[in-house]
């Protein structure tokens, strides 16, 4: 009877696992839990609730029972209200919620609709990040604040014209902020625990781009990834000391993929830039070029340039969307691309198309913009699509991308056998339960 207790917990606990930041438990994008289905109801999933919220870039964080969710409201030009929601997780039902002024001002307009960065969860804490670049720690239980602390008023820091869109990141008892402050503040950490600043790091002499950082392990030490518009910079995550760098600077400091690490290889792709590779150092903290794109044309690409998704590394093949939503292999090794289909995205050639990607043991989940769930394989013979099945409605205006008068663009969460998924109206909880 033990042992089958001990069995049971054992299963509960594989089943079942929470999406506390930006892109999941270590950033990785990876959907770990059994139980999963295979093919969607035809019908449709079933959604559990929906609960209306406000308008916003930002996908939800899963953790302890909670969804937490933020959005805004306008009130006169410019301005308006930028909020944080916790729901019960099985319920929807509001737990609190907790707001602050905004002044948009400087932002582009088209995407002024709210904050885009994933709340970070940490325990009895979560962080959230305003696009203007409020920051506010408060209490999961009943969303008191904390501590506070404003990037411009606090760190000088020039807001970019999309926002502030890189989710703090938790490293040990430091906060990590890609905060773009003045006197080489770009990338400052805070004691988690008081707001208190801890070290400053890298120049201030250009924008910081919209990557969020990352902890890898490489090279006997963990190092922390920071992306930033003119190079990829690591980290001593204790005390901001620049292990190394490599140079690359972004057009457009246009760059909010999230870098992805498998084995000693660390990609990142750009949507004018296009694809680079490194090689770390297995012996110590160091990373050469193992090989970049050769187009930095959003067109003319040869490699992957992507604008919203980030890609996946998979053995030897990486797997990403490009520029104009083609879906595509590439050979990790070379860059060499393999194939490419617009399945996932539409069917047809669209700027900015996009569709986010989570791993799920041999299969893969994707969200395009034009609110479709799809289950499918890649392999270096092609793309598999399993099942598809319509989730949320697109309500955001793209901009540049003028083929869809709306897209969806929000990264939803995968946690505890379901999806968790918003747009500017509501957000949805559906199971994926078999």
């Amino acid at each position: 009877m033990h042992s089958l207790a001990i069995t049971l917990l054992t299963v509960s606990a594989a089943f079942a696992e929470d999406w506390p930041e930006w892109r999941g438990k270590g950033r990785t994008g990876e959907f770990r839990e059994e139980g999963i289905l295979d093919r969607f109801p035809s019908t449709g999933l079933k959604v559990t609730w929906r609960v209306p919220v406000r308008s916003s870039f930002a996908g939800p964080a899963v953790a302890d029972g909670r969804v937490f969710v933020l959005d805004w409201t306008p009130a006169q030009t410019n301005r308006g209200t930028e909020r944080v929601l916790a729901l019960d997780e099985k319920t929807g039902k509001t737990l609190w919620t907790r707001e602050w002024p905004a002044n948009y001002t400087g932002l582009q307009g088209t995407y002024a609709i709210g904050p885009r960065a994933t709340p970070t969860v940490d325990g009895d804490r979560v962080y959230v990040l305003g696009a203007m670049g409020a920051l506010h720690c408060l209490r999961v239980t009943d969303g008191e604040i904390l501590w506070s602390r404003d990037y411009v008023k606090d760190f000088g820091t020039n807001v970019p014209v999309w926002g502030m869109a890189a989710a703090p990141l938790i490293a040990g008892n430091r906060l990590i902020c890609l905060a773009g402050g003045a006197n080489n503040g770009k990338v400052i950490a805070l004691d988690k625990m008081t707001g208190k600043e801890v070290w400053r790091a890298l120049d201030s002499d250009s924008e910081p781009g919209y990557s969020p950082p990352v902890l890898i392990m490489a090279g006997g030490r963990q190092q922390l990834i920071q992306w930033h518009s003119t190079a990829i910079a690591s980290l001593d995550p204790e005390t901001g000391k620049t292990y190394w760098q490599q140079p690359w600077r972004i057009n457009l400091a246009l760059n909010p993929s999230t870098p992805v690490m498998s084995g000693l290889r660390l990609f990142f792709t750009a949507f004018y830039n296009g694809p680079m590779m490194l090689t770390l150092d297995s012996a110590k903290p160091a990373a050469t070029l193992a090989w970049k794109g050769k187009s930095e044309s959003e067109i003319d690409t040869d490699g992957l340039h992507s604008i919203i998704g980030t890609p996946v590394i998979d053995g030897d093949y990486l797997y990403g969307v490009d520029s104009y939503g083609q879906l595509r292999c590439l050979n990790a090794r070379t860059g060499e691309r393999i194939w490419e289909t617009f399945a996932a995205t539409g069917g047809v050639k669209a700027r900015w198309a996009t569709a986010l990607i989570v791993k799920h043991k041999d299969r893969y989940f994707l969200n395009n913009d034009a609110g479709d769930l799809i289950l499918a394989r890649f392999t270096p013979k092609g793309y598999e699509e399993l099942s598809r099945a319509f989730l949320i409605k697109p309500t955001s205006k793209p901009g540049n991308r003028r083929e869809k008068e709306f897209v969806n663009w929000s990264h939803p969460a995968y946690a505890n056998g379901h999806i968790v998924a918003r747009n500017d109206e509501e957000i949805i909880r559906a199971s994926l339960a078999r």
